[in-house]
């Protein structure tokens, strides 16, 4: 009788079994290297890390995790959402921390290769995964530079190598190296705990609130290693936070969790400047203009951001002509005219089109706009009656108030 062939994945491998034997299959392979011809009609496994998690917990709270994503292979994933909404419990599944219950099926994998599906699992400390907690945890016992010689022990040899004194460097803990933890700041820490995650090697870096246990101060301190950390990373990153301020300056794309389930997705400019989502009905609702710096004036202690064929002022810091820098604009900050009032105090005045208007649904009294400066979007929050009086509609121009401005790189 002839056998007909069985597909099976080995360490993210495919392999054909047919008349007992293994033939590993490629994109490129249409024979494999046997006496016997086999044709087998595959599809290849999708890139990026796939989830389907539905994770049972029984007991007081009664809750569970319901998820179907597939996420980038690159870049910075926020998990976003209230406490409680299943964001670090989806790490924690992704580590291989949470083992499953009767009724539970989770399937994990990384651009194809296998971590945990209803008859299989990948323990997890064979899962090439770094994590950053909300605490550092580092080994008390140990200098900074003996947790990090730790990671690198156990790091997965497989992967490309992202260098100790490049990671040193990328973070600046050169200094720190020789002190003990407890000698050290909640952010010098937290800045080591970065590195020692990804001097493990791994395949994707998961974080945990990484700032939640710092002050604010701390907090601004820390952000330009992370941005760098984000930047130069070749692996995806989940990153889980409850500040929206975290999440527009270094994520990519964004999943919104509600009591374990997926609310939102999708590009994190995109979606937080789509009317309708929940981040338009933010207090602090916001945008990011990116650009470079076209013009400074000491005298004044301003620099001017070049955008879309227009100009930004803000206090002028460290950087240069030249430099590109990110800045946050709230919705709140915005005021809308129907032309330009250069008896002003207001310096910054761009000309917008309005591309969509909502109501707000729990303040009746309020409007969202979405405006368009070029193609770059940003939201205004004005009071309904002021939307009535301009007689305001889709595809109007206006000119953009805007009161102020935050540097975030």
């Amino acid at each position: 009788m002839r056998s007909s062939p069985h597909i099976v994945f080995i360490n993210g491998h495919l392999f054909v079994c047919c008349a007992g034997f293994f033939v590993q299959y490629s994109k490129t392979t249409k024979t494999p290297s046997l006496s016997r011809r086999v044709t087998v009609t595959v599809k290849q496994p999708a890139k990026g890390l796939n989830i389907r998690v539905f994770q049972q917990h029984t007991g007081q709270s009664n809750f569970s995790l319901d998820l179907d994503l597939q996420l980038p292979n690159t870049g910075v994933t926020a998990l976003f959402g209230p406490s409680g909404s299943g964001k670090t419990t989806l790490l924690r599944c992704i580590a291989g921390l949470e083992k499953s219950v009767k009724g539970s099926t989770n399937h994990i994998s990384l651009n194809g290769e296998l971590w945990q599906s209803h008859d299989f699992w990948l323990a997890s400390h064979k899962r090439p995964v770094g994590y950053v907690f909300q605490d550092a945890n580092l080994f008390p016992h140990l200098t900074a530079q003996d947790n990090l010689r730790f990671s690198i022990q156990r790091a997965d040899k497989t992967q490309p190598a992202i260098h100790y004194d490049d990671v040193v460097e990328l973070l600046n803990i050169a200094s720190i190296l020789t002190q003990y933890p407890g000698q050290l700041s909640g952010g010098e820490r937290q800045r080591v705990a970065m590195a020692r995650a990804l001097l493990i090697q791994p395949k994707i870096l998961l974080m945990d609130e990484p700032l939640a246990a710092l002050d604010d101060a701390l907090k601004q301190d820390i952000l330009p290693y992370l941005e760098r950390l984000c930047h130069r990373a070749k692996i995806p990153i989940l990153y889980v936070s409850h500040s929206l301020d975290e999440v527009i300056r270094l994520a990519d794309y964004m999943v919104v969790l509600e009591k374990g389930r997926v609310l939102e997705e999708g590009n994190t400019q995109r979606l937080i400047s789509t009317l309708g989502t929940s981040f338009a009905r933010y207090q602090d609702a916001s945008m990011v203009v990116s650009g470079t710096v076209v013009e400074q004036n000491t005298e004044w202690g301003l620099s001017w951001l070049g955008f879309e064929n227009q100009t930004i002022a803000f206090k002028q810091g460290k950087e240069a002509i030249g430099d590109s820098v990110r800045l946050r604009i709230q919705s709140r900050d915005i005021s809308v005219s129907l032309s330009k009032h250069e008896d002003s105090s207001i310096l910054n005045r761009l000309t917008v089109v309005i591309d969509d208007m909502e109501k707000d649904n729990k303040d009746p009294s309020m409007v969202m706009v979405r405006l368009l400066a070029g193609n770059t979007p940003l939201l205004a929050k004005i009071t309904a009656l002021s939307a009535h009086s301009l007689k305001l509609e889709k595809g109007q121009t206006l000119v953009a108030q805007i009161k102020s401005v935050a540097v975030l790189s």
